[in-house]
């Protein structure tokens, strides 16, 4: 028998996780510095550098972006470093691959089906031609 409660529980906690994410990732902004970091880590001001916006408002992004999981930040010296976090994407990806599995519907040939089936009902609910 299910434990409806525990599943409500484990999808109450994968549905924070996934709406953080899916949160984070909604920004533009934040996307292009999650492509940025691809590269390798970057020091805070290097991820500034190409966009038209304060630090202050670079740093709330990354706040963002920290507090989702998807990147680190350490202190090295004087320079705010951020990294990816590899990992941070699984959760968003297990979830996205279930919709993937279903199989592409061909419309046109559902629209012949519906059409032979409709056909089939319209001849059998036909009463019979009196002479």
């Amino acid at each position: 028998m299910v434990d409806v409660l525990a599943c409500g529980a484990i999808t109450a906690g994968m549905n924070t996780v996934l709406d953080t994410t899916f949160a984070a990732l909604a920004d533009p902004t934040r996307r292009a510095i999650l492509s940025m970091l691809l590269e390798d880590d970057m020091a805070v001001t290097d991820v500034a550098a190409p966009f038209a916006m304060s630090l202050a408002a670079i740093s709330k992004h990354l706040g963002v972006l920290t507090a989702a999981g998807l990147i680190s930040q350490e202190k090295r010296g004087r320079v705010k470093w951020c990294k990816l976090e590899p990992d941070a994407l699984r959760a968003a990806s297990v979830w996205m691959a279930g919709f993937g599995q279903m199989e592409p519907v061909d419309l046109d040939a559902f629209e012949a089906f519906l059409d032979l089936e409709f056909a089939s009902l319209a001849a059998a609910t036909d009463p019979a031609p009196q002479s």
